[in-house]
């Protein structure tokens, strides 16, 4: 059975790319994935310690709280696109680092057949300083890679 692996974000246009990657599994008769992958959660619950009037960065104060609450919007992101999908079947998968590696690695570890990943319109300054996630998986990938295409009108 074929395995389709759908990368979505907080970007309105992962509406598009889940219906999209959804139909294709329908006609290929495949299972279907979500995966959100989330920044290093650490970076949003640091403390910073005010001194000499400037936020200080203090690695060693991670707010757990914080981190525990971003993973539970996160999931809930998760289930609510698996919901839009009408499909008990599609699963999901929520990962945390760097959106191409981690996007590889669990695409090899759920044995994908397919990703599915939309493409954002970026300017050709921003391709060549950062790259893109879409760039990054298909430079590296040995699994094929359906993009669909989400510019703005």
């Amino acid at each position: 059975m074929k395995k389709i692996l759908i990368a979505i974000d907080y970007n309105p246009s992962s509406q598009k790319v889940a219906e999209t990657g959804y139909e294709l599994a329908q006609l290929m008769g495949g299972e279907v994935c979500l995966i959100h992958v989330m920044a290093e959660i650490a970076h949003y619950g640091m403390q910073y310690p005010t001194f000499m009037g400037y936020d200080g960065y203090d690695a060693g104060a991670i707010d757990i709280e914080m981190m525990n609450e971003m993973h539970k919007v996160t999931e809930e992101y998760l289930k609510s696109a698996a919901k839009h999908l009408n499909d008990p079947a599609v699963i999901t998968h929520l990962t945390e680092g760097d959106a191409a590696n981690a996007i590889l690695e669990y695409a090899a570890q759920w044995n994908a057949s397919l990703i599915v990943m939309g493409t954002h319109s970026h300017s050709a300054l921003e391709k060549l300083l950062m790259g893109t996630v879409a760039s990054k998986v298909i430079e590296k990938t040995k699994i094929p890679v359906y993009l669909v295409p989400v510019k703005k009108d």
